[in-house]
């Protein structure tokens, strides 16, 4: 399975409509990509919470319309990344997953938000379900799943809270996609905890990135692929960068075989 990271890097003077464009113009061309993935808010900016109401969307607004179109010129499964998402009064961090064909496979609702009462804590409304689909994905059935490789959704801030990622696990999970803006001021902290989420579940684990500074904040990048054991399979940079790694999913299952860790617990 071919995994392509889109660490996008951008800044304020960018406008949202000119970066989705962009955006959209380079997921379409991953050409052989299995999975395509892409960062937290990166139309609406990670950090930008002043300006996240006036350019929330619904999710058949333009940037996940954009993402459709994008998604079936390249022929690969999608992680759109998230969006500043509008229901009603209420604004979540929502990331979408896309089939080949640009079809809505599952939405997630972030749960964890970051700001210790301000910013995302402030404006966005929480998530309260922990979403595992199965993505018709190179290596699903060899996990049992006919449908495809169940792939759990989880973003950001979500990566030190381990109890979601048991979840994830628990409900099936082989791969764990994240999408993150995480600033550079805590990049070692993102560096051990995208390895610890792995190791103790013992799953693939895709984590993309932000490049630039937005909103005052220079973010981390980094953007990583983790194996079942904790090794870092491949790293991305601080500068904006497309991240391709072919990985088996079989490790999985074979790592939780050799290392049947998860089958002693007790709580």
């Amino acid at each position: 399975m071919r995994l392509h990271l889109l660490q996008v890097g951008y800044g304020d003077d960018e406008p949202v409509a000119a970066r989705r464009d962009r955006v959209a113009a380079l997921v379409a061309a991953q050409e052989g990509a299995d999975l395509v993935v892409l960062p937290e808010l990166w139309a609406h900016g990670g950090f930008a919470s002043a300006t996240w109401a006036e350019r929330a969307e619904a999710l058949d607004g333009p940037t996940a319309r954009a993402m459709a179109d994008a998604t079936r010129a390249c022929g690969a499964v999608v992680h759109a990344g998230s969006l500043v998402e509008r229901d009603g009064d209420a604004l979540h961090n929502t990331s979408l997953l896309l089939g080949p064909d640009g079809a809505l496979l599952a939405r997630y609702r972030k749960v964890h938000r970051f700001g210790h009462g301000r910013g995302e804590s402030e404006v966005m409304t929480p998530g309260e379900e922990v979403v595992v689909v199965d993505a018709p994905l190179p290596g699903g059935p060899s996990s049992g799943s006919p449908a495809g490789l169940p792939v759990g959704l989880a973003t950001c801030y979500d990566l030190r809270f381990p109890e979601l990622f048991r979840a994830l696990v628990d409900r099936g999970a082989r791969l764990v996609v994240v999408p993150a803006a995480w600033p550079a001021a805590r990049a070692e902290h993102w560096r051990l905890l995208v390895r610890a989420r792995a190791l103790e579940d013992q799953v693939l684990l895709a984590a993309c990135g932000t490049a630039g500074t937005h909103a005052r904040t220079p973010m981390a990048g980094a953007s990583a692929v983790v194996g079942p054991d904790g090794a870092v399979l491949a790293e991305a940079g601080e500068a904006e960068e497309v991240l391709v790694v072919d990985v088996d999913p079989g490790v999985v299952d074979a790592a939780r075989a050799a290392f049947p860790v998860l089958a002693d617990r007790r709580l």
